[in-house]
């Protein structure tokens, strides 16, 4: 039988199967690929960030140019979470690239008040999609681990989530967005305040004061 692999992950999950079959195993239940590669446990962030950066799990990994872990204080008590890089943030390897960037640093220093610094940001998908098109379930799948690990490495006081997409896939609500927009959210042991992501804003200045209101309600958590 010939076998033709489409991706990395179709590799591991061959390689899986013959050890199984190897000591004698004919039937398993349903196991979770990425739970497999992520077994190596990152005792710290750093690690963590390198394991991100040799990662092979999805079909991302031989289109990016670089991939991009996170930037800021690894004991920050405000975790920014965005839900996949930008083009623009791609091409200069910098987290608050372009206008969009520009807007959530002022939104952090002008008015959360600390330096972007301090903070920590990161993305729910750790490579640019190719061609700037919606990360696809797969992707998502390979890189939640990373995520999850990530909040329990920074145990944050505040966990923001830029827009509706970063808010669904981190905690699994898919109802509408303007339900939860702005309020103060326990997920497991911290507070989650989902708000509009800054290129939202750019294209529907009339948000801003609500937004505003929302980067006040982060403060005081803080």
């Amino acid at each position: 039988m010939v076998v033709t692999l489409k991706s990395y992950q179709n590799l591991v999950l061959l390689q899986n199967l013959y050890k199984l079959k190897a000591i004698g195993f004919e039937y398993i239940d349903h196991f979770d690929l990425n739970q497999i590669q992520n077994s190596k446990n990152d005792e710290t962030l750093e690690q963590l960030a390198q394991s991100v950066t040799t990662c092979h799990l999805c079909d991302l990994s031989k289109s990016r140019t670089q991939s991009m872990s996170g930037f800021g204080n690894p004991n920050a008590a405000l975790f920014i979470l965005d839900y996949s890089i930008s083009q623009v943030q791609d091409k200069t390897n910098s987290y608050y690239a372009g206008r969009s960037g520009d807007t959530l640093k002022k939104m952090i220093e002008n008015v959360i008040k600390i330096r972007v610094e301090e903070a920590y940001l990161t993305h729910a998908i750790k490579c640019k999609p190719l061609q700037s098109n919606k990360p696809s379930l797969s992707e998502w799948n390979s890189c939640k681990n990373y995520l999850y690990s990530q909040i329990d490495f920074v145990k944050p006081k505040v966990i923001v989530t830029l827009g509706a997409e970063a808010y669904a896939h981190l905690t699994g609500d898919t109802d509408n967005f303007e339900n939860v927009r702005g309020h103060v959210i326990d997920y497991k042991e911290y507070k989650l305040i989902p708000i509009y992501h800054p290129q939202y804003l750019l294209r529907n200045p009339e948000s801003k004061k609500v937004t505003l209101n929302d980067l006040k309600t982060i403060k005081s958590c803080l």
